[in-house]
């Protein structure tokens, strides 16, 4: 990691902080948004989740769920570290819901395995699944970790 990245990465972290309301301006897909900070845009990877990509199956459903979530609200965020793609990865909470974990419960996200830090989400990801919830009505599910191999 450069400095310039790790810099960008403390500064974030600090800032996440504290509780200031930011404007969510946009969404992308079903596990990245882009909040307005200090009147610039800053796009957002939840964390700790993986959402079907959008040529995949279920990804425009996934968008649709996070953007009734979130989209137009005042979010929160707390960050935990910024990605290879320059995006803050953080938990996000929208109207006191946390979206990472409505996304897994809705059945619009897998819990992320390799990267996941929250300990509730498997649960969740499996109560959605005995109950059929959103991408889970599929027999067959690819993660989007497998389907961005095969892309």
């Amino acid at each position: 990691m450069n400095y310039r990245k790790l810099l960008t990465a403390l500064i974030a972290l600090h800032l996440s902080d504290f509780a200031f309301a930011h404007k969510v301006i946009g969404i992308s897909d079903g596990d990245t948004m882009t909040l307005l900070v200090d009147n610039k845009s800053l796009k957002i990877r939840l964390a700790n989740i993986d959402a079907p990509e959008k040529k995949q199956s279920f990804g425009q459903k996934s968008k649709e769920s996070l953007s009734d979530i979130c989209l137009g609200t005042d979010a929160t965020y707390e960050a935990q570290t910024i990605d290879r793609y320059g995006r803050t990865v953080a938990v996000v909470t929208c109207n006191g819901i946390e979206a990472n974990k409505e996304q897994v419960k809705r059945g619009f996200a897998w819990v992320y395995v390799k990267y996941n830090k929250d300990s509730t989400l498997p649960a969740l990801e499996n109560q959605a699944r005995v109950s059929r919830f959103g991408l889970w009505v599929e027999n067959i599910s690819i993660p989007p970790w497998e389907f961005r191999k095969k892309m």
